[in-house]
């Protein structure tokens, strides 16, 4: 016996000045395999470049958006110009494989809100310091491959405006948005075959380490997410099992030096060891590897110190 027909689903891809990587997009959402009947929504927010006639040359339907609000409320405003009763998020720099509208279109039959998986694209090498996305189950909510009922969006007030912090681009609505949805008690669900493969965006040592300034943002989201001291953080006090190690090793160095003592100073073996090991899976000189991934730790430190004392909540 058939199955039920399928959902149909508006994809919104929201874009600004997206030229080199959309075409690439909305190539990989044509070649949807299985997939349900849908339409291409790309929501040009305020672009100076062919973001929009690219769009239309490839048979999007366009939203056009004047320049200047954040990624979040362009998804907010291609949710209320959607069709479809189904809602499925991907972003400019992202090609979903051809089986993801089918895989997260199902998956939305058992759930309000479903968050599919997120991959670094496997054609691209990626470089130390590059930037990419992975997603692997539930938690931090992305919209590079998520979908939601059209009725769920509305009743959890939408994307809204992220973070505001250090860097160009608004931070966390995302996230934000899926731990509204589970503290009303909508059903969510990981969809792992609903697979996008996210682009590698080359990056240089230098903004490497000035990205790691967005880490503060952490103690705002946990704020206003308290959950995700469960769902992310180590021990429930720091934002990973390497920054604890951090903190060992400085607190380690700094007892060593107070008490002139060496043997406080072997706290900073677990650092000092993982961070040899990542220094010898990368290419390229040692040495500086290890000195680059040390100042963004260090910024990144000073970053959460920062913002615990700004969002009056520990988070290191």
């Amino acid at each position: 016996m058939p199955g039920p027909t399928p959902l149909a689903v508006s994809v919104i891809v929201p874009a600004r000045d997206a030229a080199a990587t959309l075409p690439a997009t909305l190539a990989a959402l044509a070649c949807q395999a299985g997939a349900p009947e849908h339409e291409v929504l790309v929501v040009d927010n305020g672009s100076r470049d062919d973001t929009a006639a690219l769009a239309q040359e490839a048979g999007a339907r366009v939203l056009r958006l004047p320049r200047g609000p954040g990624p979040g409320a362009a998804r907010d405003a291609g949710a209320r110009a959607a069709r479809a009763p189904a809602l499925a998020f991907t972003d400019a720099d992202c090609a979903p494989t051809p089986g993801w509208l089918a895989a997260g279109s199902a998956a939305l039959r058992e759930a309000g809100l479903v968050q599919g998986a997120v991959e670094p694209d496997p054609a691209t090498p990626m470089g130390p310091f590059d930037r990419s996305l992975a997603v692997s189950g539930l938690g931090l909510f992305e919209s590079a491959s998520l979908f939601v009922r059209r009725d769920v969006h509305a009743r959890v007030g939408g994307f809204g405006s992220g973070l505001e912090g250090p860097g160009a681009a608004p931070f966390g609505e995302d996230v934000l948005f899926g731990w509204r949805a589970r503290r009303q008690g909508i059903a969510v669900a990981f969809a792992p075959d609903a697979l996008v493969h996210h682009a590698i965006m080359p990056r240089s040592a230098r903004s490497y380490i000035a990205e790691r300034r967005r880490l503060g943002l952490f103690c705002e989201l946990v704020v206003r997410a308290p959950e995700l001291r469960d769902a992310l953080c180590w021990h429930r006090l720091f934002l990973s099992r390497r920054q604890a190690e951090l903190w060992l090793a400085l607190g380690g160095l700094a007892t060593a030096a107070a008490t002139r003592r060496a043997a406080p100073a072997l706290a900073a073996a677990p650092y000092t060891h993982g961070l040899l090991a990542l220094a010898r899976n990368q290419d390229g000189p040692t040495a500086r590897l290890a000195a680059v991934h040390v100042a963004a730790q260090l910024v990144g430190t000073a970053a959460l110190a920062l913002g615990s004392v700004r969002s009056r909540t520990l988070l290191l």
